[in-house]
């Protein structure tokens, strides 16, 4: 796992202010800045900016898309955004590394979207042995890649691993660079390009493995509850807008992520959006995959016992459910 240069105290404080506050009417008010990259359930904050529902709420939102999703992890970990949209195990990595976060929303489960796509003639992940395997280090399809392989007998000695970003490793497979590669929607769509080639793995095949969430500096949650909450809301109402109006909400989210509205809607499956229950029911404590505190310290003790992080990262204050509690 890639080491982090944290900014922390005094600098870390000067830039948050830096990246978000302005004073209105005497007191301060918070800008937030809203990360989110290539992933169909990160897609619906594209549809809640350009239909105007976070001003509908009374919340300034700055989105900042991500053509690296590493580069959005840096950034939340390093104080220049306000809060991600980032994977449970990408979280805690960062809060391994001594970030301070607060997940507040699940957006999603992935359910398929994440895949290891592998070359003719590798028709299983015990076939990888010896095969040389791209992925984006230290990420939720390196993950993937470590889970499937011990699922197999396997470890990543196994195989020739090969760190590359998301956009590149899939790449570099259609080139014929590598013999397999785990990426996730939409680049799933341009690794199968590549004539022949098959998912071996996806994420469908590891319930609850991959929860998708809204990752906020835990600072910025203490104080400003409220645009905390109405960044809350408005996803809720951007799930209702999406519901009654389906095909323009595929075209702004198929547009943003370069594809098709027909490749788009083949994602659908394998992402699980989250309504308010389930979120209620993944903030709760519980003993299987459907609760984010089974989930964290499963991902947790996989991370340190694979060396993907030096220690088991604290989970005390990690998840806040009332903003969802409170969504109307």
């Amino acid at each position: 796992m890639k080491r982090r240069s944290l900014l922390l105290g005094a600098a870390g404080a000067a830039l948050l202010a830096a990246c978000g506050q302005e004073e209105e009417t005497g007191q301060s008010s918070a800008k937030i800045t809203l990360g989110f990259s290539a992933w169909p359930g990160w897609f619906p904050w594209q549809v809640a900016q350009e239909k105007g529902l976070f001003a509908k709420n009374n919340v300034t939102v700055e989105l900042k898309y991500f053509d690296s999703y590493t580069d959005s992890l840096n950034a939340l970990a390093t104080g220049n955004l306000s809060c991600n949209s980032q994977t449970l195990n990408d979280t805690l990595s960062s809060v391994s590394g001594g970030s301070k976060q607060t997940i507040v929303l699940v957006n999603d489960n992935s359910t398929g979207n994440d895949q290891i796509i592998a070359a003719p003639g590798i028709a299983t992940v015990a076939d990888l042995k010896g095969k040389k395997v791209a992925a984006e280090q230290g990420t939720v399809d390196h993950y993937l890649l470590l889970l499937a392989l011990e699922k197999a007998g396997l470890t990543e000695k196994d195989v020739t691993f090969t760190p590359l970003l998301t956009d590149a490793a899939a790449a570099a497979f259609v080139a014929g660079q590598v013999d397999a590669v785990g990426v996730f929607a939409p680049f799933t769509t341009t690794a199968l390009g590549r004539s022949g080639s098959t998912a071996i793995a996806t994420s469908k095949d590891f319930p609850g493995a991959i929860p998708d969430t809204l990752s906020f500096q835990s600072q910025f949650v203490q104080d400003h509850p409220d645009q905390v909450q109405a960044v809350v809301q408005t996803w809720f109402d951007t799930l209702a807008w999406i519901a009654a109006n389906k095909a323009e909400a595929v075209s702004i989210m198929a547009k943003k992520g370069g594809v098709s509205d027909a490749d788009y809607q083949t994602y659908d499956a394998g992402t699980t959006i989250f309504t308010k229950e389930q979120n209620l029911e993944a903030f709760t404590a519980g003993s299987d995959a459907k609760h984010l505190d089974f989930q964290a310290n499963k991902i947790a003790e996989f991370l340190v016992s694979t060396k993907l992080v030096d220690a088991k990262p604290p989970l005390d204050g990690l998840f806040e459910p009332k903003f969802v509690k409170a969504v109307q």
